[in-house]
């Protein structure tokens, strides 16, 4: 008989689909899925449940039924008194910036807003010193004359 390589369904439900997702059912108002959504994206859980009523709003039935397969397909957070809570294995992935490893998330800013958005004016600012000297290159002389030169 062939060895299985991946894990069955429960077996990867119970250790959190290797990424640390489980339903949140201390903190969850119906089921904990969108308390446990909020731990997993580090967001607060009032954000993850105004998305799950705007969706529930927009799409109607299918939020409803996107949050039961949520609830069913991810079990609830280990506590660190069950049994096998401690052998639960989280992936992990490099961060950059910090030079450390980190729990692999979907969303994971670990600046603060006010620091994204320097960082990205300042990208944008570089790029537009690039831009602008493009075009002093390209509206010279001397683009001229490397382009006469090219045609020789």
């Amino acid at each position: 008989m062939r060895k299985e390589k991946h894990d069955s369904f429960g077996k990867r439900r119970k250790r959190g689909w290797g990424m640390d997702l489980y339903r949140n059912a201390s903190e969850g108002l119906i089921g904990g899925v969108c308390a446990g959504l909020a731990d997993y994206w580090g967001v607060a859980t009032w954000m993850v449940r105004l998305a799950a009523i705007a969706l529930l709003l927009f799409t109607g039935s299918l939020a409803f039924w996107g949050y039961i397969v949520a609830w069913v397909i991810l079990s609830p957070r280990p506590t660190r008194w069950e049994d096998g809570a401690s052998d639960v294995e989280v992936e992990m992935e490099y961060d950059e910036d910090r030079h450390t490893y980190r729990k692999k998330t979907v969303f994971h800013y670990p600046d603060s807003p006010t620091d994204r958005v320097r960082k990205a004016q300042q990208r944008l600012d570089e790029a537009l010193g690039r831009v602008q000297s493009m075009e002093r290159y390209v509206t010279s002389r001397r683009y001229d004359l490397n382009r006469e030169f090219s045609k020789l």
